[in-house]
Parts: structure tokens; sequence; C-alpha cells
């Protein structure tokens, strides 16, 4: 199938590893157009290095922080002038602290919710003028599988994970008429190194080692086994693609069944 992204120009958040940068390749490996931004400069030029030399795309390297509102419009703005327009912008970010509810005070709440959703809006709101002068374009809002059951321990991520899914199902029927799509995605339990210091967190807390905590997950997984993030990337670029036409308002788990439907 071709997605219908050679050449669009799509900006990637929080993209010098993990979901972000496995996306941004699988981006690049269509043909489009990509712009990557993360805090870490030098981790973000290793990633346009290993792009570069697995598609033959060399990306655009912006260095900025999600929770600075000036960082975010300058990246959305530096990729329209570097590229000549917006298609796609995959909304990213790392997880909160991970506790429970009486390990949080005031600041640990507001600096959660600047980086889970404020960043997001941000990125949307200064977006949003060049999709519409586009024509249209899409929009994914990465969350989490808590989304549809939460995680003990990650608080912080089950609330401001779920008031995405009201953002974007609000943004969809809100920006139809531009048509301009947008989506959730959540993942599960895929191997990255976010999920690895997690499995770490909880193989503590039980007094069982890291083997033993990842082959408990494993048996909770209908398919058995962690994905990979190559498994998400080809979900999150579809959603974003032109072969994408009509789904919209939707939040959909890349989480090997792990989670039951309702």
């Amino acid at each position: 199938m071709d997605l219908g992204l050679q050449d669009k120009p799509v900006l990637v958040l929080a993209s010098s590893g993990g979901l972000g940068a496995a996306v941004a390749k699988a981006f690049a490996q269509e043909g489009a157009r990509v712009a990557l931004f993360a805090r870490n400069a030098e981790a973000l030029h290793q990633r346009a290095d290993e792009i570069e030399s697995e598609t033959g795309h060399r990306p655009l390297v912006i260095v900025g922080d999600l929770t600075h509102p000036g960082d975010v419009e300058i990246a959305v703005e530096e990729t329209v002038v570097a590229y000549g327009g917006l298609y796609a912008l995959f909304n990213n970010t790392g997880g909160p602290p991970a506790g429970g509810f009486e390990d949080f005070d005031d600041a640990a709440w507001e600096g959660a919710f600047q980086l889970t959703l404020m960043g997001y809006v941000r990125a949307i709101r200064a977006a949003l003028p060049h999709f519409r002068a586009g024509g249209g374009g899409r929009i994914l809002n990465n969350s989490s599988a808590s989304i549809k059951q939460a995680i003990d321990g990650l608080l912080l991520s089950n609330v401001f994970r779920s008031g995405l899914v009201g953002l974007g199902k609000s943004l969809a029927r809100e920006f139809g008429k531009d048509q301009i799509l947008v989506n959730t995605i959540g993942p599960g339990r895929i191997d990255t190194e976010r999920v690895a210091q997690l499995d770490e967190l909880w193989a503590g807390q039980k007094g069982i080692d890291y083997d033993a905590q990842r082959t408990d997950v494993e048996g909770s997984i209908p398919l058995g086994k962690y994905g990979e993030p190559e498994d998400f990337a080809r979900t999150a670029v579809y959603l974003c693609s032109a072969a994408n036409r009509y789904v919209s308002g939707q939040n959909i788990l890349v989480d090997g069944a792990m989670v039951g439907a309702y």
C-alpha cells in the first residue's frame, strides 16, 4: 500500500529515542520529510544520522523543550520554513514520574499537566494555521494503554493521558470541516527504555528480579511478548498518512490485546 507520504512534511516530538525515534524513522522510510524535536541535541543528531543512514533521508533537527511554549512554536515554524508546510504532527512526550496519590504535591501535578497535556495543546495551536493553509492534515496524540485501563503506580500518567482522549475526540469533530484528522494512540508493553525502567521499579516493589517481572507481564499479554517500537510506529504512520482518509476521533491501542476492549 502506498501511504502517500512521499515528500510530506511531518514533525515528530520527543524523537531523540524510544517511540518517537521509531515513528520518525518509519516516516522517513515512507519518503516523508521529517523534523525531529527534543531536548537532547546530541541524541537528536545521533538519531538523524541513523535515519539518514538507513533511509537516505536526512531529518531536520530542532532542539527544544516541550514544556517551554516558545520552543514548541519555534519547532512548528522551523518545520514549515524548511519544508514549505506541515502535513502531520505526531505529539509525543516522556511520561511523568511514577507514584501514587500521596506521593505528589501541587508542583508535581502542575509539572505533569504541562508535560503531558499542555505541550500537545501548544503544538496543535501552532500547527493549526499551517494545516488549514495546506488543505488539511493529520494529528496523532501519543498516550498510553491507561486511556482504557489505569496502570497501578502511574497516577499522573493515568490522569493526564486520559485527558488526551477528550482532546482528540473534541478536535476531530471541531477540525473535521478543515479535513484535519485527529486520533489518539496508546502503546501497551512496547520494549523501550521507559518500559524497562518501569519494569525495574515494579520488580523492586514486588521483591522479584527483572526477568521474572517481564515473564509476569508477558503472561498477561495474549500475544505472549512485548511489542517492538516498529510495531507501534507502523500503526502511527498509517494513521498520519494520506492512506488514512476516514479514521478520526478514535483511540487505538497497540498492545497485543493486553487491555480488553470496552
